[in-house]
């Protein structure tokens, strides 16, 4: 099974955080971390204050995606999207890079 995943730490939310599924509004340093499987083809993001033990799903997540290289990119674009706050959720999926 191929999988991957990426975490970003220290990243700071722009005005108005980021939203979880669970309803929780982030601000502040916050940790990213994308998780991808090629087995069910999708990313999930989670997100936690900086140092804290309880990830959070970012709202949005999981998405599809079709490859390592996509669910990278959805990394990077997820990092923009914190940095710009305003209530961030996960970007839209045709943001990813195409499959191979």
């Amino acid at each position: 099974m191929t999988w991957a995943s990426w975490t970003t730490r220290g990243v700071f939310a722009g005005r108005g955080g980021v939203r979880t599924a669970e309803s929780v509004l982030l601000t502040g340093e916050l940790d990213v971390h994308t998780t991808w499987t090629e087995a069910d083809g999708l990313a999930h993001v989670a997100v936690q204050h900086s140092g804290a033990t309880e990830w959070l799903t970012l709202a949005g997540s999981p998405a599809p995606c079709p490859s390592e290289p996509a669910s990278r990119a959805l990394h990077d674009a997820v990092l923009l999207a914190v940095r710009a706050g305003g209530e961030a959720t996960l970007p839209h999926p045709d943001i990813t890079a195409p499959a191979g």
